[in-house]
């Protein structure tokens, strides 16, 4: 099976053993403490869940800045973005050297983690400002993920965690929130080595499940991982169990069976575009894929990045060595009138636009939202139904 990232074994910083856990959450009843951040939370998470193998804690500002600007912590480790627990204020901590950090996202904010505090420094808006250009290859407080990184606060808090609650995830999401430790666990039981994985945010049409197919068959692969985000979106992004529904009957009814894992990740969505492909590489291959679908403008958002970018970056940043998953480069897939299938485009030169079944994702949310099932070519029936129910839910 393919290794963790860094590591020889996957290191999730969750609290398993139950007299530890017991010890530590009455511990930190007592502790000073402090509400972290949406995103901060979502980072524990997934350090909790061993997705972010082998980070032990939130960053410094040194690593942070160097995973900024070259993909490498002080030591050499690589990690493709900065890892931070940004706060407004500090004054709850003073000299403390172990803090409760509560979770912004449940209610009574319960403690999500344990830190051994390591260092508290004030962030600089010089810093602040490379971070963010380095990341999200813009400073426009528009862009989604700008906006969220920049209003967490100055001050970072650095040090190991230990996490004894995966937030609302396990609750909200208990057949689909999976860690990397059980991702990695069931590949193990169903006996698969090679194991493609495709990321989404949104319900996945019939491009999406036809480019999973066409990965599958290009590696010869054992099995998929559907791997959803669960995490916060921007406005406008169909809720996370409306897109689990539709996924759940599309893999059921078009997939064969034991062919395909349906799960999700609590984490906020970056917005990141070619940076957040990497992380998005990278976590992947700690839970156990040997291999990664990374398409047209991938986690992107407007037009802030090429077509491609997120694609070129493995070629052309990352540093060599650093990932040992594969990266499976796809082209915008489409139904193609002439050929009667879901092809690549870039594998149809003598289409034009009017040969391809093309619909925004403006026109199709009218279609659903007006009760019309976009055609089959473009959406599976089963899953148009799902989806026609939910709009029709929002006009109520």
């Amino acid at each position: 099976m393919i290794k963790p990232v860094g590591s020889d074994t996957l290191q999730p910083l969750f609290v398993y053993d139950p007299d530890e856990h017991h010890e530590l959450l009455k511990e930190s009843e007592g502790l000073p403490s402090v509400t972290i951040s949406s995103q901060a939370a979502g980072n524990a998470v997934m350090m909790g869940g061993g997705y972010f193998t082998p980070l032990k804690g939130f960053m410094n500002v040194a690593d942070a800045m160097g995973c900024a600007e070259s993909m490498k912590m002080t030591d050499g480790t690589f990690f493709p973005v900065p890892i931070l627990c940004l706060l407004e204020n500090v004054d709850a901590i003073g000299d403390a050297k172990r803090i409760a950090l509560r979770d912004p996202n449940m209610e009574g904010n319960p403690v999500l983690a344990v830190m051994d505090v390591e260092g508290v420094e004030e962030v600089t808006d010089e810093q602040m400002q490379t971070m963010t250009e380095k990341v999200y290859r813009t400073t426009d407080p528009e862009h989604p993920g700008v906006a969220a990184f920049n209003s967490q606060g100055r001050f970072a808090v650095s040090g190991p965690i230990r996490v004894l609650h995966f937030s609302y995830f396990i609750d909200d999401f208990p057949d689909t929130f999976r860690t990397a430790v059980e991702i990695r666990n069931e590949i193990q039981e169903r006996g698969w080595n090679k194991v493609v994985s495709f990321q989404t945010r949104n319900p996945m049409h019939r491009a999406h499940e036809e480019l999973c197919k066409m990965a599958m068959a290009a590696v010869d692969a054992d099995g998929l991982v559907i791997h959803m985000l669960l995490g916060k979106l921007k406005p406008g992004d169909i809720p996370a169990p409306v897109r689990d529904a539709a996924i759940r009957k599309m893999a059921e009814l078009y997939f064969p069976p034991n062919s395909v894992m349906v799960t999700g990740y609590g984490f906020d969505m970056l917005y990141a575009g070619p940076r957040e492909a990497v992380l998005h590489a990278y976590f992947r291959q700690n839970m156990g894929s040997t291999h990664f679908i990374i398409g047209r403008d991938h986690a992107g958002v407007g037009d802030y990045y090429g077509a491609f970018d997120a694609q070129t970056i493995f070629d052309e940043e990352v540093p060599e060595g650093a990932l040992e998953i594969e990266i499976f480069k796809a082209d915008h897939t489409a139904y193609s009138k002439k050929l009667n299938k879901v092809v690549m485009m870039r594998d149809a030169p003598d289409h034009s636009k009017e040969d391809f079944v093309l619909l925004s994702g403006t026109k199709v949310r009218e279609m659903l939202g007006q009760g019309i099932a976009p055609p089959p070519e473009f959406s599976r029936p089963e899953v148009a139904e799902i989806l026609m129910d939910y709009y029709r839910s929002l006009n109520k």
